[in-house]
């Protein structure tokens, strides 16, 4: 017979847990979430209940189990050591109707406890036939989906308002923060960024309207102010808004600006950090940014302009001199005046760099090279935008780490 699954109020009421051992040990602090006034009874308690015993948060009758201790409970928990005191305490609520749940025998006990967990507003609770391991199999899997975005939570009373301002992480989309997946799943309106993780979109439901703010180099592109705009108008609408965005949205993201122009219309904004390619995907090459006795610094330079360019505001004769790391950004196509800039101002010939298209994707290629050589390697190998420079000696670290797994495997 399946079971009738209810959800109790427990605030302020008293529950009669009779036994101190590990399964009270795990009962009891829920029952007290719950809001639940615990009264254990036990000869002995395991050091966990102790301390909840000290803190006053539970009433402890240190003896054995008798007779009219289920007196005034409204809910009583079996969980003894020894069947025949638990069959006494069953007997005993069972006949004053009081719901009683026996640690000892699924198939004897009037009510199970379930498997549960909360993410945010939402509990969940399972039970599989009175199975403890598969019903906590289930639910964990459930709970992990919820905070995940994997399975929708976007139909509820309450949703979140506003815009939110959610790094998407380098590109694999499995390296977005949990608290992302869960703001995409919920979200009206996400508009989103040509770094992006794109397979993240295809998962959106069919009613969420995605706008696509691409900014192809030298192509076409939405202008930062129309969606600065666009974010406004949607929030306003009472439309929950994401902005998704590769990366991270304070790392060359412009998310300031987007988060002033937010501010600016009174539109309330939750930002939540992505992994930046920066590290992310020199990580993902096994090249670490930083190295100890070889590198203690590393600099991130984007290079949407050209070292000579009246614009740039870079400082590139003390990134030459500098022992760091250089990470360097939207780089590629101008690798060859990058190069002959560090050169010029005092950087080794024989500097180790690291190229990596794609990085964190199936796709993702790398070409090694010195900062003499990286030009022409580069174009030989043909590598396109979107790729990391990693210039400094951290390069040959990983080459090092490179070796010793390939000599590793068999």
């Amino acid at each position: 017979m399946a079971p009738y699954l209810l959800g109790l109020r427990l605030d302020g009421r008293r529950v009669l847990v009779v036994g101190g051992g590990r399964v009270a040990q795990r009962r009891v602090p829920a029952l007290l979430d719950a809001g639940a006034s615990v009264t254990l009874i036990s000869p002995g308690v395991t050091p966990a209940l102790d301390d909840l015993i000290a803190d006053g948060r539970v009433t402890w009758e240190r003896r054995p189990y008798q007779v009219g201790d289920c007196d005034g409970a409204w809910l009583v928990h079996a969980c003894t050591d020894q069947r025949e005191v638990n069959t006494a305490v069953a007997a005993e609520a069972d006949a004053k109707r009081i719901w009683c749940v026996r640690a000892d025998d699924k198939d004897a006990s009037a009510a199970w406890t379930p498997a549960s967990g909360r993410v945010d507003e939402v509990g969940v609770a399972v039970t599989a036939g009175g199975d403890p391991r598969r019903a906590a199999g289930i639910r964990d899997a459930i709970v992990g989906a919820l905070r995940d975005g994997t399975v929708e939570a976007r139909r509820h009373r309450t949703k979140p308002v506003g815009v939110a301002l959610v790094g998407g992480g380098p590109g694999d989309p499995g390296l977005i923060t949990v608290r992302g997946r869960q703001l995409l799943a919920q979200a009206d309106v996400v508009v989103a960024d040509r770094l992006a993780p794109r397979a993240l979109l295809d998962e959106l439901p069919a009613d969420v309207e995605l706008i696509d703010a691409a900014k192809v180099p030298y192509g076409r592109s939405l202008s930062q102010e129309r969606i600065n705009e666009l974010l406004v108008e949607h929030a306003r609408q009472g439309k929950f808004v994401v902005r998704l965005k590769g990366g991270d949205p304070f790392v060359f993201g412009r998310g300031g600006e987007e988060m002033i122009a937010c501010a600016r219309a009174g539109i309330p904004v939750v930002v939540v950090p992505g992994i930046t390619s920066a590290v992310a995907v020199p990580g993902a090459a096994g090249v670490p940014v930083t190295h100890r006795g070889v590198s203690q610094e590393f600099h991130v330079i984007s290079v949407h302009v050209a070292p000579d360019d009246p614009r740039s505001t870079v400082a590139w004769p003390g990134l030459a001199r500098s022992r760091g790391t250089l990470i360097l950004l939207m780089a590629v196509e101008r690798i060859r005046e990058i190069a002959e800039t560090l050169l010029r101002d005092g950087r080794s010939p024989e500097t180790p760099v690291m190229v990596v298209q794609d990085g964190t994707l199936p796709t993702q290629r790398a070409v090694t090279a010195t900062l003499s050589t990286v030009a022409e390697r580069v174009t030989a190998a043909g590598v396109r935008p979107p790729a990391i420079v990693i210039v400094g000696e951290v390069v040959t670290v990983g080459q090092e780490i490179e070796m010793v797994r390939a000599e590793r495997v068999p």
